[in-house]
């Protein structure tokens, strides 16, 4: 079935755009990740709809407050994202915001109250409700400076993060916890690993400078991008020279010291950012395991971009828990564990995940990562590396997740790794990062 807003409107106008962004935000609203929405958009329209949508929700629960001092009650779920999404967009108008330097969608107050009545008015649904819409709109931009000050009385308003979120935080980082949630309010800049099997980082770098892409060097093969670009418009893209990943990302696969040879396991490994990495790193024979058929069909386009596909690869649909499905019985040197989490480090790149993610869904990947891990480990040789791996700062999913595995298992022992990295932004010293954990295990040879 085509999208909806095909019929409604045409592509290249706000109004189209703030439509399939307020579909977005509903399916945040309704519990739903975005990921599948985004991705089922075309080429041409997804980069200005994420901008919005990804706006939205970064200032979601300030708009859900102001929203809620505004209307009673909301007569259906799109005209609700339709408003929120209009009110975040107000709050960094041309008008409104004081703040024009921060990276966010800057319309005038016309536009905005116009395209957005738009909207309503182009859809059945929402036509009766136009007139709502409108003086609602205008009503925060009367008061709009009252309204946002009875808004900073709320916490979830101030920090848009839902409040067991916030509180968990404060807890277990009390005195980061305002720089670690502030840390998400800002786009993160675009950043590369070279593919050094393929080429190296000069030739990447002299490559961006002579098509006008403004790139500078961070770490051993990395490259951060001065601002946003279509991704496979890029030079090199096609070729395979480089990757997307985040620079806390591209601290993993060094850490196992692979080398040639060598029978190493990525367990979880879809879409393939760190397998990838690891075979640029050695010639080692691999099994990438992931139990997401669609998204292991992504790893292996990567990999073929890339040129890193070979004969010593093996890309096995499996439950990194069932082991009797897949494993050979033939120990691994290596294993890299980059196990599901609720993703809480990188809600800088995935702004839904704040709204999306229960306090009751910690404990249901910890006891899945606890049994990926259990599992794992019987396949590891006596001497080898593990790395346990995730994109989460909730110390249950990290630390104490490795405390109480090396409490169960004593031939463990852990080795001198990064442990938790918190999310910081970027400076004019350092390219900032998301949040990881990194545990780097061997089996002690008894």
């Amino acid at each position: 079935m085509e999208p909806i807003y095909k019929f409604h409107f045409k592509r290249d106008t706000l109004s189209s755009q703030m439509y399939i962004s307020s579909c977005a935000l509903d399916e945040v609203l309704n519990g739903r990740s975005i990921n599948f929405f985004l991705d089922s958009l075309d080429h041409a329209i997804r980069p200005s709809v994420q901008s919005l949508t990804f706006h939205a929700l970064r200032h979601l629960g300030w708009a859900d407050f102001v929203g809620n001092h505004l209307v009673k009650s909301y007569p259906n779920s799109l005209f609700r994202s339709l408003f929120l999404l209009s009110l975040t967009l107000l709050k960094f108008s041309s008008t409104c915001s004081k703040n024009l330097d921060l990276q966010v969608p800057v319309y005038t107050d016309f536009t905005i109250v116009n395209e957005s009545v738009k909207v309503a008015n182009s859809i059945s649904f929402l036509r009766p409700y136009k007139g709502l819409l409108n003086a609602s709109l205008r009503s925060f931009l009367r008061d709009a400076s009252g309204i946002s000050m009875l808004a900073k009385k709320s916490s979830k308003a101030t920090w848009n993060y839902q409040e067991w979120w916030i509180e968990k935080i404060k807890t277990n980082y009390p005195t980061r916890w305002t720089e670690i949630l502030s840390c998400a309010d800002i786009q993160a800049p675009l950043t590369l690993r070279v593919n050094i099997k393929n080429s190296n980082r000069d030739n990447v770098l002299n490559l961006f400078n002579d098509n006008g892409v403004e790139a500078k060097a961070f770490s051993s093969s990395g490259i951060v991008l001065g601002r946003s670009y279509s991704i496979k418009d890029l030079p090199g893209f096609q070729q395979g020279m480089w990757s997307v990943q985040d620079p806390g990302a591209q601290l993993a696969a060094p850490l196992l010291c692979v080398k040639d040879g060598m029978k190493v396991l990525d367990a979880c490994a879809a879409p393939g950012g760190k397998t990838s990495h690891l075979l640029e790193l050695a010639e080692i024979d691999l099994m990438a395991l992931d139990s997401n058929k669609s998204r292991l069909g992504r790893l292996q386009e990567n990999l073929d971009r890339l040129n890193l596909y070979s004969k010593n690869i093996k890309i096995i649909e499996g439950d990194a828990k069932q082991i009797g499905q897949w494993w050979d019985g033939k120990l691994f040197d290596i294993i890299l564990a980059d196990v599901p989490c609720t993703s809480s480090g990188i809600v800088r790149k995935h702004p839904d995940i704040r709204w999306i993610k229960k306090n009751d869904d910690i404990e249901t990947v910890r006891l899945i990562q606890s049994g990926i891990m259990d599992s794992l480990w019987k396949t590891l040789v006596p001497g080898g590396r593990f790395l346990y791996s995730t994109c989460s700062i909730f110390p249950e999913e990290c630390i104490y997740q490795i405390l109480l595995f090396l409490e169960k298992h004593n031939d463990a022992l852990l080795l001198d790794s990064p442990g938790q990295i918190l999310p910081t932004i970027s400076n004019v010293l350092t390219v900032g990062h998301d949040g990881f954990f990194f545990a780097l295990l061997t089996k002690a040879k008894i």
